[in-house]
C-alpha cells in the first residue's frame, strides 16, 4: 500500500507541475502576482514567483500594465522544449522593452514542464528584459542558467497547442500564434 501511495505521489509530481509546486510549500498564487494571458489558442494563467525573482516579476507586471505584450507573437516554439514570447518591439526575438536589462535572479527551482523563465542573450546572464518562455518538458541544463519567474497554473493545453517551429535550436515560427492581451489578475474587473 505504501508503494502504491508513493507511485501515485510521484506521478502527480511528474505530470502536474502546478500541483507539485503546492505540494512542496511554494507560495500560493495571489491576484497581485498572477498574469492572465489571452492567446489565439486560449487562456494561460501564470503564477509569478515574487519570492524568487522580484525584479523580473515587477518588470513583467509593468509591461503587462503598459500593454507591451498585446498582439505579441510566440516567435520561437520548439516541441519538447519551450515556447518563447515577449518581444513587443520587433516580434522576432531580437527586441526588448525600453527599460534596462535586469540582473539575473537565479534560484534552485528546476526548469520542468510549466515553469516560466526569462529569456536572455547568449553572452550575458544579466540581459533578461521583456521576453519569457514556458517549458514543455524538463530541461535540467537550464537550471541555474536562467531566471525562473513563474509557473503555469492553468492553460497548459493552450501552450501545447501553439504552432511549432522547426525542431532546431532556432525554432522560429513563420505564422505564429499570438498573445492577444496580458493582464495582472488584480487589475481585472470581476
Amino acid at each position: 500500500m505504501k508503494r502504491l501511495a508513493a507511485l501515485a505521489l510521484l506521478s502527480l509530481v511528474a505530470f502536474a507541475p502546478a500541483a507539485s509546486a503546492q505540494l512542496f510549500g511554494q507560495p500560493k498564487s495571489d491576484p497581485q502576482n498572477t498574469l492572465v494571458l489571452e492567446t489565439t489558442k486560449g487562456r494561460v494563467v501564470i503564477k509569478l514567483r515574487n519570492d524568487l525573482a522580484p525584479k523580473h516579476v515587477e518588470r513583467l507586471k509593468q509591461l503587462a500594465r503598459e500593454g507591451y505584450y498585446n498582439n505579441v507573437p510566440f516567435h520561437r516554439v520548439i516541441l519538447g522544449f519551450m515556447a518563447q514570447t515577449g518581444d513587443g518591439e520587433r516580434g522576432d526575438g531580437t527586441g526588448k522593452s525600453r527599460y534596462p536589462d535586469l540582473p539575473a535572479e537565479f534560484s534552485t527551482v528546476p526548469f520542468v514542464r510549466g515553469v516560466v523563465g526569462m529569456a536572455r542573450g547568449a553572452h550575458s546572464v544579466n540581459s533578461a528584459n521583456s521576453q519569457f518562455f514556458i517549458m514543455y518538458d524538463n530541461t535540467p541544463n537550464l537550471n541555474g542558467q536562467y531566471t525562473v519567474v513563474g509557473e503555469v497554473l492553468s492553460g497548459m493545453e493552450a501552450v501545447d497547442d501553439l504552432t511549432k517551429g522547426p525542431s532546431t535550436l532556432n525554432g522560429r515560427v513563420t505564422n505564429p500564434d499570438r498573445i492577444i492581451t496580458v493582464r495582472v489578475a488584480a487589475d481585472m474587473k470581476q
